[in-house]
């Protein structure tokens, strides 16, 4: 059996697998420290569906947690960023352009030193022991709590970023220190501020580790904790504590991934719609695609992993404005939905009400809405599908139909064909297709690197990195015979020496768990 847990902003979704089957399923209110709604899920899956916790394979959890602390600018560590650079690049200093309340809450401090490479491998300047060390006592002194160092174009070389690593960790041997070639991708501004971000989120995801290793302690639960991230698979809680940043679209790639487990297509669109806002990805081969683009996060251009998805404000809490002709959001009474919506005993209109009074949903006391307009209901729900429409019409890469599979609870909104898009799919347990998401998640190796390709030897080089990637993701859990190639990119970059190639792969299997013995299955 496998527990998979998403925690939302508004609600913290749970369910009981068995093998691919949902055992148990609940939906709980968020709380404050994430761990208070998690230990309630628990509660309600055990009292669903009595299991003993050595029957529990594995417990997968995707949180809002880190992005929240983010965008509300809160629980983040002392944070100094450090450019390998000099004499190049001091005109846009680390912070550059940032919200002054992030970099404020962070205590951001930036700090240039020799080093870099060009874009050609050549050396910009020799990295300076003697610099280092002077600037790591100083951070010591200032109370510093973590380090982003970036070097100029280390994804071609990461020589320096990693020896400046080994000297600063000798100084300040118990402040992490995060490494921008390892987070981010070529675009020196966009990996920088991935990785200043990263280092921020380094001393709350030690805590949320610690929290969640004890809530399952309370329910004697010693299954191994994984976290869900952004390209729908899984890291252990090590590899969260190092890159807190991998976690940020948890949420919809969980639900994406859900709904490619609970419909049977690996290859849609999704429409995920929750209390607030809905997430529109699409999928191949099963995986939310992954955003080309520099993605923007809490007002900061970035450019780690991130899926292709674009949100919009609809959700079950959100308000109907009658004035603007029935139009739905993008403002949402949110958490206050059981108390404020009509069905509810409230005042405010809302997407949950119309939904009700079309008959698409069962909640709450539907006598409360029946004198709404037939007609304004309506037009309520052709604002929500035509805007839905053309969020998938914008994402989807041919003019042929797609079919679009709905989760969320709030996808009784949607209609049973979006005009000009394709028709639409609601599976079974689609409410909770975010912890299904997290719950059959599986595991991942990938490659994104610059390859010198000597001329004959193209399919060897791409052979090895498909080795490599397949190699990764068995490191990180995958059951060898699992692991499969989903996804390949090669790109040849004419201005670098040596053919150089852009290789990106990724490899994806099953979690491998470990056999229990005759005792444990008796």
């Amino acid at each position: 059996m496998r527990i998979g847990i998403d925690v939302g902003g508004t609600n913290t979704d749970a369910v009981l697998m068995n093998g691919d089957a949902v055992a148990a399923a609940t939906k709980k209110h968020t709380t404050g420290d994430v761990t208070g709604g998690i230990r309630t899920a628990l509660a309600e899956l055990l009292r669903q569906h009595p299991f003993a916790p050595e029957e529990v394979d594995g417990v997968m959890i995707g949180t809002t947690h880190f992005i929240n602390a983010l965008v509300e600018a809160d629980r983040l560590a002392r944070t100094a960023a450090i450019r390998l650079c000099l004499p190049a690049t001091a005109a846009l200093p680390p912070f550059v352009e940032w919200p002054q309340r992030l970099r404020t809450a962070m205590h951001g401090t930036a700090h240039l030193a020799p080093g870099g490479h060009e874009f050609n491998g050549r050396q910009i300047s020799p990295l300076d022991e003697r610099e280092l060390r002077r600037l790591a006592s100083e951070l010591g002194e200032a109370g510093v709590e973590s380090v982003a160092v970036t070097s100029v174009f280390s994804p071609v070389n990461a020589d320096l970023e990693e020896q400046a690593a080994q000297i600063l960790a000798a100084e300040l041997p118990d402040v992490p220190i995060s490494l921008s070639h390892r987070i981010g991708r070529v675009g020196l501004l966009e990996r920088e501020n991935a990785t200043i971000i990263n280092a921020s989120l380094r001393r709350l995801a030690a805590q949320v580790a610690s929290g969640l290793r004890d809530v399952l302690g309370e329910f004697s639960i010693s299954a191994p904790l994984f976290l869900s991230q952004n390209d729908g698979t899984l890291m252990d809680l090590d590899t969260v504590q190092e890159y807190p940043v991998s976690t940020f679209a948890s949420g919809p790639t969980n639900s994406m991934r859900g709904a490619a487990v609970l419909s049977g297509l690996k290859d849609c669109a999704v429409i995920d719609i929750g209390g607030t806002t809905s997430d529109v990805g699409i999928l191949r081969a099963g995986f939310p695609r992954e955003a080309n683009t520099a993605v923007e996060v809490a007002g900061v251009r970035t450019n780690f992993r991130m899926p292709d998805v674009v949100s919009i404000g609809i959700g079950g809490g959100s308000r109907v404005h009658l004035a603007e002709g029935a139009r739905v959001g993008p403002d949402s009474v949110g958490y206050r939905l059981p108390q404020e919506a009509l069905v509810f005993g409230g005042s405010v209109l809302t997407a949950t009400d119309i939904a009700v009074a079309a008959g698409r949903a069962e909640i709450g006391d539907r006598s409360l809405v029946r004198g709404l307009d037939p007609a304004m209901v309506r037009a309520a729900l052709s604002d929500i599908a035509a805007r839905a429409a053309a969020l998938v019409d914008s994402m989807r890469t041919s003019a042929e139909e797609i079919p679009v599979v709905g989760v969320g609870g709030g996808s009784a909104l949607l209609p049973e064909h979006l005009d000009g898009v394709g028709p639409v799919i609601r599976p079974e347990n689609f409410a909770v297709a975010n912890a299904v998401g997290a719950a059959i998640a599986q595991v991942s190796g990938e490659v994104d690197r610059i390859f010198a390709v000597e001329p004959g030897r193209r399919q060897n080089v791409l052979d090895e990195a498909r080795q490599e990637a397949v190699d990764r993701a068995v490191a990180a859990g995958a059951s060898p015979s699992s692991v499969e190639i989903v996804d390949q990119d090669d790109v040849p970059i004419p201005y670098l020496p040596g053919n150089a190639t852009r290789i990106r792969i990724k490899a994806v299997g099953d979690l491998q768990t470990a056999p229990r013995s005759a005792k444990e299955t008796r």
